[in-house]
């Protein structure tokens, strides 16, 4: 229950409000003056002080202004018997919650105090929320093993505090995103917004409208005024994903809201000063982009003040295990699944995978196993139907450069009809169509691979 403190010169009025509130459970504290109530609020724990305009000594709203100074989480309600407009304003304007005149009516005292107890809640779920969201985007929530992540990793919390524009860099599906949110919430900005913008998936005659906002009537279908992206982010920070998939058009526009910390809406000539910080991501190779004409070399600088390059999944391999049973973890908990860990073999064919889709690929192989698996460990048979042979011939790995180009083309052609054989049950005319060949064609595939009947399974 809340603790209120009740300050008035008026014995009597003390009482009567002290007697109310007892009786409704919360707890209460009185003072006859403002020095012996701001003793109280530095001895004890206080939520709301209640007090009397005009007092001797210090009166009403020095008392405000001291408390406030002391502890801002101290809601103040301002009573008086003089509640004049210009009174009204200076006590609002000092920091106070509310105020009530005098005689006080105790059913709109409690219906206030009701309010500021709920206001207060909110605020403790915001703050345990925003907890959450710091504990889950940390760097240590970030799971490695991986020497070649760590020094990322290390680097990404060297920079986090400042205001540098970051470029990171890596395949789809290493974690770009994991890693800009972990610099963000370790960042002075973590309590300011986090936001997202992906350039890949939105069309370009709606990308300049998408990062800097635009007026009513500023094109077709523009029927109201609305903020960009930019603005969102005001104060805090602004992740561009693929950053490398914006036309040169609006690379000019990006170019100044960085440059000038400033944006203008589409069909307006106002411009607006802002606060972002920029961290951008992508997969493309952009100074051969600056080559090609198709990315500007100032923007590039602007973008790579400092660059962080996430390894491919199998880059660091050492980390697939502690992934699988993070994973095993995470999906066993939403599908309420007893599942405990997984195979050796299982194990094993993960390992020697080679990851084209990266972490997300390992994520959702895991989800997919979780949800199918009967047993209390993910085995072989509730991996992908290509892990069966995928790992057991070294022809199959793009890695491997041992063997010859025609021997490896050889392999996979191979293992794709016996896929769509193993499919169709067998059934030749429908395994061509499947391959969008004729069964003519199919028929002297197999004989040219030398694939037999015996080992198609049919």
């Amino acid at each position: 229950m809340m603790t209120v403190l009740i300050v008035d010169d008026e014995e009597s009025q003390r009482k009567s409000i002290e007697t109310f509130l007892k009786k409704r459970n919360y707890n209460v504290l009185s003072a006859s003056n403002g020095d012996e109530a701001f003793r109280i609020a530095e001895e004890e724990i206080v939520d709301l002080i209640l007090s009397d305009l005009r007092m001797p000594g210090i009166d009403g709203i020095e008392l405000l202004k001291k408390v406030k100074q002391y502890n801002p989480q101290i809601d103040f309600v301002i009573m008086t018997a003089y509640g004049s407009i210009d009174d009204a304003v200076s006590i609002m304007k000092s920091g106070a919650y509310d105020y009530l005149t005098k005689p006080i009516d105790l059913d709109e005292l409690e219906s206030l105090i009701k309010r500021i107890n709920e206001k207060r809640l909110l605020l403790s779920e915001n703050k345990l929320l925003r907890e959450q969201l710091y504990e889950k985007f940390k760097f240590d929530s970030i799971i490695t093993q991986s020497k070649k992540m760590e020094d990322v990793l290390n680097l990404a919390g060297r920079v986090a505090k400042s205001k540098t524009s970051v470029l990171i860099r890596g395949e789809s599906g290493t974690g770009k995103e994991l890693v800009a949110k972990a610099i963000h919430f370790s960042g002075d900005r973590k309590d300011k917004p986090f936001v997202t913008v992906n350039i890949a998936s939105l069309p370009e005659n709606l990308m300049e409208s998408e990062l800097f906002g635009h007026e009513k009537g500023a094109f077709t279908g523009a029927i109201n005024s609305r903020i960009g992206k930019f603005e969102e982010a005001n104060a805090g920070t602004l992740f561009i994903d693929e950053v490398g998939d914006i036309p040169l058009s609006v690379q000019v526009k990006l170019l100044r809201a960085i440059q000038f910390s400033e944006i203008q809406k589409l069909g307006s000539n106002v411009t607006k000063k802002l606060n972002v910080r920029i961290i951008t991501a992508t997969h493309r190779d952009l100074e051969a982009m600056i080559k090609e004409g198709e990315f500007r070399e100032d923007l590039y600088y602007r973008l790579n003040v400092v660059s962080l390059r996430l390894p491919n999944l199998n880059e660091r391999k050492e980390d697939v295990p502690i992934l699988i049973d993070h994973f095993i973890n995470k999906y066993s908990g939403i599908n309420d699944k007893n599942i405990s860990g997984i195979t050796s073999e299982a194990l094993d064919r993960l390992m020697k995978y080679d990851y084209p889709g990266n972490i997300r690929e390992l994520e959702n192989m895991i989800e997919r196993a979780v949800v199918l698996s009967r047993y209390e460990k993910i085995s072989l048979e509730d991996l992908p139907a290509h892990f069966e042979s995928i790992s057991e011939n070294k022809l199959l790995d793009p890695y491997n450069l041992e063997d010859d180009y025609e021997a490896k083309i050889k392999m996979f052609e191979s293992e794709m009809i016996l896929e769509a054989l193993k499919q169709n049950e067998g059934n030749q005319s429908a395994a061509a169509r499947q391959l969008n060949m004729t069964e003519r064609h199919l028929r002297s595939r197999l004989e040219r691979l030398g694939i037999k009947n015996k080992k198609a399974g049919y």
